[in-house]
């Protein structure tokens, strides 16, 4: 496809955006209000492994964290951590299982310890 005509003039289109490191990697993030749904496939597997090992422990299939650390071939600090996700706040489990989590939610973030009120999660 050819134009009639060229384009003579220079039209310049500024993008808000910032670079964060999430898991190594650079990534750039856009506003709020510009971003897509983004599904953090990360996020959502850990949910989902720390809802199951939850209902593993409390359905006696194993007794000890240590136990089930041990089975599923990971350290018990480790499973402590993400099994902890269990205790996040539904409106931020909705968010993550959405994409609508925001730019900082991320899994290096949530295994870090957090506040126990969901009130005081959302902040």
């Amino acid at each position: 496809m050819t134009r009639a005509r060229p384009v003579s003039e220079t039209i310049t289109v500024h993008v808000p955006f910032r670079i964060v490191k999430r898991g190594g990697r650079k990534e750039m993030v856009l506003p709020l209000d510009a971003q897509p749904q983004r599904v953090d496939n990360t996020l959502i597997k850990a949910l989902a492994r720390a809802f199951r090992w939850k209902k593993m422990l409390e359905s006696g299939e194993f007794v000890t964290i240590a136990e089930l650390a041990e089975r599923e071939g990971i350290a018990p600090s480790y499973l402590t951590r993400v099994l902890r996700l269990t205790l996040l706040a539904p409106t931020i489990v909705d968010a993550i299982v959405d994409g609508t989590q925001g730019p900082d939610v991320s899994m290096a973030r949530l295994i870090e310890a957090f506040p126990i009120s969901w009130n005081e999660q959302s902040r």
